[in-house]
């Protein structure tokens, strides 16, 4: 039996899904995994969500290639910085072992390999908004300048789940009588409960009991699956979901601002599904930076990815195999 190619993972844990793959040295993608969140602030099951995207993708592999030629690994997860640095660690370390894995994978902020999944190059700056947000400033691969990025609870202002709330309470206040007329009112209701939107027969005071119940028996990032909900509305010309879609376009462009001033031949690496969908909140931060050099990172996991990859080749990360390889894995 010959010797087994060598592979690398790559794990993007976010606050809704987590996503997985493993490479070659040379960039090529040879299987996938998902599951869902990972964030151990918001998540109910991450390290089982991150065992469970990582044995998908591994179970993929087609033949002849083998877990056994897994050389090394990057874990990419939100919830992951300072604060939650040791428990991120732990349920990395669980999955890669669950997995029957050997050597310690190692595990970075969500940013890192947010900016390295939209970019080759070292240094730029980075806006991440999906069911969290945050923003970066980064310097050789890694966060020299962060903001926000704080959780559902204390920041994330922009975020899916920033919205979601918004859209939340726009109803309840609706409901209750102390709001303006929103179509959110009923649809949001109708999003969570998951059932087809129509005449609601229930009085205003259990909708609102209802939908009371309806975001507190769930996990807090279950809120940013409205933000879909949200620009729908805000398209066909709600007043109120367009005006929660302008203020999370301001708070984005303000947190983005707190990590500047970014040089401006530096690329600005856009993140996450409400700003590399085409939302009505990617439209207007893109709007507010023009000339700027801005790139979608797409594929965190295959950022995630390419960290591991230059840290295996010999020559190090700066090893001009290593960037070929880094933009083979970030190619359309």
């Amino acid at each position: 039996m010959g010797e087994a190619v060598p592979l690398v993972v790559g794990v993007d844990g976010g606050g809704t899904s987590t996503r997985c793959l493993v490479a070659t040295l040379d960039g090529e993608i040879v299987a996938r995994g998902r599951a869902g969140g990972a964030n151990p602030r918001s998540a109910r099951d991450p390290g089982g969500n991150l065992t469970r995207a990582l044995t998908e993708a591994l179970a993929a592999l087609p033949s002849p290639l083998s877990p056994a030629g897994v050389t090394g690994g990057v874990f990419g997860l939100a919830g992951s910085s300072e604060s939650g640095r040791r428990q991120a660690g732990e349920l990395a370390r669980g999955a890669w072992r669950a997995a029957g894995l050997t050597g310690p994978p190692v595990v970075v902020p969500d940013i890192v390999v947010a900016f390295a999944g939209g970019t080759s190059a070292p240094d730029g700056g980075l806006l991440l908004s999906g069911t969290g947000a945050v923003a970066a400033r980064m310097a050789r691969r890694a966060i020299a300048h962060r903001y926000d990025g704080y959780g559902w609870l204390l920041g994330d202002k922009g975020s899916g789940f920033w919205i979601g709330r918004r859209a939340v309470q726009a109803a309840l206040a609706r409901l209750e009588g102390g709001g303006p007329s929103t179509v959110l009112t009923d649809r949001v209701l109708a999003a969570l409960e998951d059932t087809p939107q129509g005449p609601d027969e229930r009085t205003a005071a259990r909708r609102a009991e209802a939908l009371i119940a309806a975001v507190y028996d769930h996990e807090p990032a279950r809120l940013a699956m409205l933000s879909p909900v949200v620009d729908a509305a805000a398209r066909e010309g709600d007043p109120v979901a367009l005006a929660i879609l302008d203020e999370a376009a301001r708070r984005l462009l303000a947190t983005l601002e707190v990590v500047g001033p970014l040089d401006p031949g530096r690329p600005v690496v856009f993140a996450g599904s409400l700003l590399t969908g085409p939302t009505l909140v990617a439209e207007r931060v893109r709007a507010a930076l023009p000339g700027r050099d801005v790139s979608y990172s797409r594929d965190g996991a295959a950022g995630a990815a390419a960290l591991a990859l230059r840290a295996v080749w010999p020559g190090g990360g700066e090893d001009p195999r290593a960037e070929a390889a880094h933009r083979r894995l970030l190619a359309p």
